[in-house]
């Protein structure tokens, strides 16, 4: 479905808050919920929030259980979880398309539903998969949405509709129909459908899914581009290396909950640090660092002396924990480790996620 934000959208006044859980001030492995630069979100400063937001289904199914977004104005915030875990069930609720069981959530500092109006035409929203007329053209079905949008400028509509596609890379393809567009070509049109007004917000659901990698580097080129204007984009995604190359921002949900959320790099450096010694002797160095009281120490593979005739040697790694870096190289060179290289172990988002859930990057049951 393509939420074309131009258009009115309303949703039920919510309801009173049930005893679902109180809402965590950590979470899992004692990290926060949120960085002290992105906390006391009342509106001022942030794009998107919400307090409380929670969605249950008939059965009993939560899934969305009091969650709290704070998302910067000019950020790009990866909202980033395995499929099933809440993501696009939270979009629907942000834009007014699904009632809450509970809570609140603003847009550009409007709240959700009461000042729809006056908000969403500032929005562009891609939720889930597009749909369009199967019949009409591509450019025809961009011409039925700004139609339908009561803040559009007729005058402008072919401009901004040519704009709109040459933006995505389907100007060539305009005059298609939609049922013969593939799944790639599609996802295009449901962005471009966002971008036939000048938004603030930019609100989509997976935009990179069915895209070939070239295509899928253009969209990630696009969303730069958009926030190097000023447009602030939530892109909602269970690609870890989408969020690693485009992102500002992360928050990250699990099972209906938002587990953590922060800059990236703040998120980043909360994860425990692992220290690497490249070295012909991993036996020497593994029983180094086991003296200096680090813990998980690892030798590459399992491999210890074995390798001592390789070029460039084994790598063992181990966590730092509370030892400084100068102190465990003394302790290398005291052993005589002949160390070949020393240095951190890069944290990557799928380090993070294991670190916050205990669980890998999988679909949320």
């Amino acid at each position: 479905m393509t939420s074309q934000a131009g258009t009115s959208v309303s949703a039920a006044p919510h309801a009173a808050s049930p005893t679902i859980g109180d809402p965590a001030t950590v979470g899992p492995a004692g990290l926060p919920l949120q960085s002290a630069a992105m906390a006391g979100s009342s509106g001022d400063g942030f794009a998107v929030t919400s307090d409380g937001l929670t969605k249950r289904f008939r059965g009993g199914q939560v899934a969305v259980d009091h969650i709290a977004l704070a998302v910067p104005h000019g950020a790009v915030y990866g909202f980033l979880g395995p499929n099933g875990s809440g993501k696009t069930t939270t979009i629907r609720m942000l834009l007014g398309l699904v009632r809450p069981t509970a809570g609140t959530s603003t847009l550009l500092g409007g709240r959700i539903p009461e000042d729809s109006q006056r908000v969403l035409p500032r929005v562009g929203a891609l939720v889930e998969g597009p749909a369009f007329h199967p019949y009409l053209s591509g450019r025809d079905n961009l011409r039925r949405l700004d139609a339908a949008d009561r803040t559009a400028d007729p005058a402008t509509c072919t401009e901004r509709i040519s704009g709109a596609l040459d933006r995505v890379g389907l100007g060539a393809a305009a005059g298609k129909r939609f049922r013969n567009y593939s799944l790639g070509m599609r996802q295009r049109l449901g962005i471009a459908a966002a971008l036939l007004q000048p938004r603030q917000l930019l609100i989509l659901d997976e935009p990179t899914n069915g895209l070939d990698p070239q295509g899928t580097r253009e969209v990630r080129s696009l969303v730069t581009d958009l926030a190097a204007s000023g447009v602030t984009v939530l892109l909602s995604t269970h690609l870890l290396s989408e969020v690693e190359q485009i992102c500002t921002h992360v928050g990250v949900m699990h099972v209906g909950k938002l587990v953590a959320q922060s800059r990236l790099t703040d998120l980043r450096s909360q994860t425990a640090q692992r220290i690497r010694v490249q070295t012909v002797r991993p036996e020497l160095a593994v029983a180094s660092l086991t003296r200096l009281g680090l813990d998980d120490v690892v030798a590459a593979g399992a491999r210890a002396s074995a390798d001592h005739g390789v070029a460039g040697g084994v790598e063992v790694t181990a966590l730092l924990g509370g030892a400084k870096p100068e102190a465990v190289i003394a302790a290398l060179v005291h052993d005589e480790v002949p160390v070949l290289a020393f240095g951190p172990v890069p944290v990557n988002l799928e380090d993070v996620f294991v670190t916050l859930t205990g669980e890998g990057f999988g679909v949320s049951g």
